[in-house]
């Protein structure tokens, strides 16, 4: 078996790569975007295959390089089913158990209190327990959902009654400390150890800290897996069409899609809105894009989340229901309606020059 830990410098994370040396299937825990390329030199370097990138939780102090792994190698991507990161491939409950190599077993326990979904991984004699213990101290519990005591009890309850050699490799430390033990932090971690229930929460309530400081870029990076708006288009555009894309093929990919549903103008836009009662409407631009702008009494729904979000509208349970989807020049909502084709839905329509075309022909009447 191979075991690293790695560090990013700038947000004082740690990474950690597992990799069966016999069957060369690797996993890596809590991957930092900006390190993407040592991963990969590393992964190519081993001549190991990365079966998954797992998330402790969605990260507030760096976005998660798992998306691009998964763009990059097929990797498959597992975050806490309460995370609300539904980009995920693998939504993680506790007790679940990711295998890998000849016989290396990953054993979820649910930690949570930091965030809502935050989980620890336990494999042989050591435990990845993310933001919730760290060496001589815990992850906040002030945001994101965070619940002080959930956290003591997920301390207390799971992670102390591991055994004490168990090894604590943490998701950060800031004092240089690689890693400790159960034993150790069971007896002497000051956030913990001779507080009551009710104390360790009102010391956690009252921590008073700043946020951190990537948090506005982070947290809803990390809900998307990581990637950025043209990220996620070459992951779609790689999935649907099984092509690796760029900036000129996705125009020829853009151009197949519409060859693939039906398009429809503003006129026409215009007539099914009156006609068709049942008529969902949805908006699959960013959020800056729909906040400066829309199409009244329409969805939202970018198209990067599309797929994971489309059970969750009332609306389209049934898959005939007609279904007009516009982006901001008409590529993009080619794309999902070819995505939601695929996915059952016979009734797909996409508006022909987006938004753009929308505003230019409406508004100015």
């Amino acid at each position: 078996m191979f075991f690293r830990q790695l560090f990013d410098e700038d947000t004082w994370t740690f990474t950690y790569f597992l990799a069966d040396l016999v069957t060369q299937e690797a996993v890596i825990i809590d991957p930092v975007k900006e390190q993407i390329e040592n991963y990969l030199n590393l992964i190519n370097d081993m001549g190991v295959t990365l079966k998954y990138a797992l998330e402790t939780h969605v990260h507030a102090d760096h976005i998660t390089a798992g998306g691009l792994l998964r763009n990059h190698l097929g990797t498959k991507t597992g975050v806490g089913a309460a995370c609300g990161a539904e980009c995920a491939d693998i939504q993680i409950n506790s007790g679940d158990v990711f295998t890998f190599g000849e016989n290396e077993h990953i054993k979820v326990i649910a930690t949570p209190g930091h965030t809502p979904g935050s989980v620890s991984f336990y494999w042989r004699d050591r435990v990845f327990t993310g933001d919730s213990l760290f060496i001589g101290g815990c992850g906040r519990a002030d945001f994101q959902g965070g619940d002080a005591g959930a956290l003591y009890d997920g301390i207390t309850t799971q992670l102390f009654t591991l055994p004490d050699e168990t090894l604590v490799y943490p998701g950060h430390d800031y004092q240089g400390n690689e890693v400790s033990s159960i034993g150790q932090e069971r007896r002497y971690n000051p956030r913990l150890v001779g507080k009551s229930r009710a104390q360790f929460i009102d010391l956690m309530n009252n921590l008073n800290l700043p946020n951190p400081k990537y948090i506005d870029q982070a947290v809803p990076a990390n809900k998307v897996c990581g990637l950025d708006e043209s990220e996620r288009q070459d992951a779609i555009v790689k999935d649907q069409f099984g092509k690796t894309s760029s900036v000129a093929s996705t125009a020829t990919l853009v151009s197949e899609a519409r060859q693939q549903i039906r398009e429809i103008s503003v006129d026409q836009a215009l007539v099914e809105m009156q006609q068709l009662t049942n008529l969902v409407v949805i908006d699959v631009r960013e959020e800056h894009e729909f906040v400066s702008g829309h199409i009244d009494g329409v969805i939202h729904v970018p198209r990067g989340v599309l797929e994971f979000k489309l059970q969750n509208i009332n609306n389209l349970a049934d898959k005939m229901t007609p279904v007009l989807l516009y982006c901001g020049s008409g590529s993009r909502s080619a794309l999902a309606a070819v995505a939601m084709q695929r996915l059952g839905y016979s009734k797909v329509m996409s508006l022909s020059g987006g938004y753009k075309a929308w505003s230019a022909q409406i508004l100015q009447q």
